[in-house]
């Protein structure tokens, strides 16, 4: 560890020890030390959702808007206060008693999904919409996200809420 080396000299002085301190042992702990908290570290996988988006399109000219029937979609607004809303329903037919509230307890929307799911006409094509507001919070949106997989769900979009769906909607949370 430490050594201790005397000289003499022959010039009358007194003997002066030079001390030399050994750090093998020192970098060989450091080293022991690193391994040792590299092994017991959890390592983890950070938890990511796959969100599909859809392809390119090669002729961006084109203009594919695809209208999904009303009867083969749920949709879900997402307000202020952790409030979501939904509806199977038209711009024609939407109203104060057609706009349900939810809340993100449970398993309830999992449930609305499956039980619009089953009522679809056309259940290949059957689509689940999110809309939120500007009131909105990031937490929710991830929630109704989770929410779609846990219902096992692949086919799902997120758009802007419509006007028509905003009157009914303000009229709701007034």
């Amino acid at each position: 560890m430490a050594e201790v080396i005397a000289q003499d000299k022959q010039s009358g002085r007194q003997k002066k020890k030079l001390i030399r301190v050994d750090m093998t042992p020192m970098v060989d702990l450091g080293f022991l030390l690193i391994t040792f908290f590299m092994f017991t570290t959890n390592f983890t996988k950070p938890n990511v959702m796959d969100l599909g988006l859809p392809a390119k399109d090669p002729d961006p000219k084109a203009i594919n808007d695809k209208v999904i029937d009303y009867k083969n979609q749920v949709t879900f607004i997402l307000g202020e206060n952790n409030r979501v809303f939904y509806h199977q329903s038209n711009a024609n037919d939407l109203n104060t008693s057609n706009l349900k509230e939810t809340d993100f307890s449970g398993i309830k929307i999992s449930k609305i999904i499956s039980e619009a799911y089953k009522n679809a006409p056309n259940p290949e094509n059957f689509t689940v919409i999110i809309k939120p507001t500007d009131e909105a919070n990031y937490k929710n949106f991830v929630d109704m996200l989770d929410n779609i997989a846990i219902a096992k769900k692949e086919r799902y979009g997120v758009t802007d809420i419509k006007p028509w769906e905003t009157k009914v909607y303000k009229e709701l949370v007034q």
